[in-house]
């Protein structure tokens, strides 16, 4: 009995042993045969291959390993997929996401919003343009135009490093003699300082407006007022370039690829203008003819029906004429042109906004006449109206003569060329030209329409989106390994791969269907005329609407996220699309110098409330406390010591 419990106990001991050389890798007994392959899932022979690669890499891992695998970092190897495993019922997830079908370089902001900024940002002056002011430059002497350009365009600010400069030109001289030694200076220092500035606000405003008409309004004939040294020519033939031409990059923009075939200059300034010619003297103008005049003759007016392609500019001119018989006079030369749009700039002065507008409801009263002229009834073209910056063609809310203290105005940022830093001693890159305009066309306002597209972005469609996933139901998965069949056939009952498409109010259109549509609704959406108030919140504009009214607008996060977020990058200047959630208030201008209406903060901010006292400030009261206290102590220190 004792024998066979040592039989078995010295058989137990012998198996424990061999198992332990069974499984060991590193014994010296141990078999070389590889082992048994496993029944394993086939979902487990990819994980099982990256961990065998895996342990190989792991074995050296030096700057200088003879394995040349073993000196750069490991990465994930593609496996082909294993034909051999036999199908277990189960379908890999595929890889789209549900928000795949959104690509966000369609931009976050929605169409419409996307529509109304006029935001083009900095204009760079085209480099035809550039070589032939470094032309004029280089023959003339440099200390002489900084001097004049001082002279004509800056005023010294007190406590200011640099003077401020301003691109208005209205200098009188005290006798002709002196104007005429003047004249051609003046004119240097114009071209050098005033000109590349008003190039981008002429630029920027003509920009807006071919946005607004469509693109099949193109322009070829200008007659502008005021021409100076040429600065609407150059701003309309490079921005109303041939088909072939147009998307190119503007700075490469040239005369003689433009539309512009005919370009009639009006100025006095013979300083000016003799500049001007100097510029395009030597230019390719691809068949452009340009005249320059001191008055608008008869013969320059043309047909209204042949005036459908012509333009009549007016920029910085107004507010120079001293008295306002002879501004109408001006306007009221614009008018029998005979062009079908007509364009007056002035800087954004009082006076200059007083100017423009004043203009504005003659150009108007214009064009009720003409609708009350039973001689024109048959007539194709009748009337006038506003195509930017207002929505409507009522009064306008900011305007009062003689008493007006907001203007409605908007700035334009130029990169400055070479030539612009070193006549102003300047080493800042850019500059900001503040204006205000107004733009008149032809025939009655188009109606207001009831559509409205474009209204979803980026963030909107993810959040219609995401809104749909959860309101899909929750519907159970079954998982049985033994019945591989019953699975393929429930597979109907597992989530969608795909969310479904979000259903909007939007409307899906084309491309070109979209832009016109939205150019018919943007003629009702309000203007912001001051910069947004944005919170983390809520975002507050002030708008003129379709009303003829300032309005204060709340945009809250509450009302969408897409909503919120084109009010987020809204800025000065732009048409804002969306109807705000809760009514807009209605803001008043003061009437008069010393009466005060209600709502007459218009423009400006509340005042907020106090501010919790910094650290700073109270760490600086506590060391004046303490240096106060030593000071006492030891007065009277000194104070005991004398006694």
């Amino acid at each position: 009995m004792l024998r066979s419990r040592c039989c078995r106990s010295l058989a137990a001991v012998l198996r424990r042993q061999a198992d332990v050389a069974f499984f060991s890798t590193s014994a010296a007994s141990s078999s070389h045969q590889p082992n048994a392959p496993l029944d394993l899932d086939p979902s487990f022979h990819s994980i099982m291959k990256d961990v065998d690669m895996a342990l190989l890499r792991q074995k050296s891992r030096h700057p200088t390993a003879a394995n040349p695998t073993a000196r750069v970092h490991r990465e994930l190897e593609v496996y082909p997929q294993d034909e051999t495993a036999e199908d277990d019922g189960y379908e890999a997830e595929p890889q789209s996401s549900h928000w795949d079908v959104f690509d966000p370089k369609d931009g976050r902001k929605s169409p419409a919003a996307a529509f109304g900024s006029q935001n083009i940002g900095a204009v760079v002056l085209p480099l035809e343009l550039q070589k032939s002011i470094d032309h004029i430059i280089a023959d003339s002497d440099k200390h002489m135009i900084h001097n004049d350009a001082t002279r004509l365009f800056a005023k010294e600010v007190q406590g200011a490093d640099e003077p401020e400069w301003n691109a208005s030109y209205n200098v009188r001289y005290k006798s002709g003699k002196k104007a005429r030694l003047h004249a051609e200076r003046d004119g240097t220092a114009f071209a050098s300082v005033a000109l590349p500035s008003h190039y981008s606000v002429v630029y920027a405003v003509l920009d807006n407006v071919q946005q607004r008409l469509g693109p099949g309004w193109t322009v070829d004939r200008v007659i502008d007022w005021g021409s100076g040294t040429g600065t609407g020519l150059w701003a309309s033939s490079h921005l109303f370039q041939g088909n072939d031409v147009a998307s190119r990059d503007r700075t490469t923009a040239e005369l003689a690829q433009s539309t512009v075939k005919d370009y009639v200059g009006i100025d006095t300034r013979d300083g000016l203008v003799s500049i001007g010619k100097r510029l395009v003297q030597d230019m390719d103008l691809g068949g452009m003819k340009i005249s320059w005049q001191k008055a608008f003759r008869e013969d320059n007016v043309i047909e209204r029906a042949e005036g459908r392609n012509a333009l009549a500019l007016s920029a910085f001119l107004l507010s120079t004429i001293p008295t306002p018989l002879a501004r109408k006079a001006l306007v009221k030369q614009m008018w029998e042109s005979g062009a079908d749009v007509m364009v007056l700039i002035d800087h954004n002065t009082t006076a200059g906004f007083e100017c423009v507008a004043e203009a504005r409801e003659y150009l108007l009263k214009l064009g009720r006449k003409e609708l009350e002229d039973p001689e024109l009834e048959e007539a194709s073209i009748r009337g006038s109206h506003v195509v930017a910056p207002c929505p409507h063609d009522g009064a306008c809310p900011l305007y009062r003569p003689g008493t007006t203290k907001l203007v409605c105005s908007f700035s334009q940022r130029l990169q400055r060329p070479a030539f612009v830093r070193k006549t102003k001693h300047s080493g800042v890159g850019h500059e900001d030209s503040g204006y205000t305009y107004v733009v008149i066309r032809r025939g009655s306002r188009p109606l207001p329409v009831s559509t409205k597209v474009g209204r979803l972005g980026y963030a909107g469609k993810r959040e219609a989106a995401k809104a749909a996933i959860e309101e899909q139901p929750i519907k159970e998965l079954l998982v049985e390994h033994e019945h591989t069949d019953d699975i393929a056939a429930n597979a109907s009952n597992t989530l969608p791969a795909k969310a479904e498409e979000p259903v909007s109010n939007d409307l899906e259109l084309a491309e070109e269907d979209m832009q016109a549509a939205l150019r018919l609704e943007a003629y009702n959406w309000p203007r912001l005329v001051f910069s947004p108030l944005k919170k983390s919140g809520h975002v507050i504009l002030d708008g003129c609407t379709a009303e003829g009214k300032i309005m204060r607008m709340t945009i809250p996060k509450s009302q969408g996220k897409q909503p919120f977020y084109d009010a987020r990058k809204s800025n000065w200047g732009d048409l804002f699309p969306h109807e705000p959630k809760n009514r807009p208030q209605e803001r008043f201008q003061p009437a008069g110098k010393n009466a005060l209406v209600k709502g007459g903060d218009i423009g400006k901010r509340k005042k907020s409330a106090p501010q919790a006292a910094s650290y700073g400030r109270i760490s600086a009261e506590l060391k004046e406390r303490t240096q106060k206290e030593k000071e006492r102590r030891r007065a009277r220190l000194l104070a005991e010591e004398v006694d």
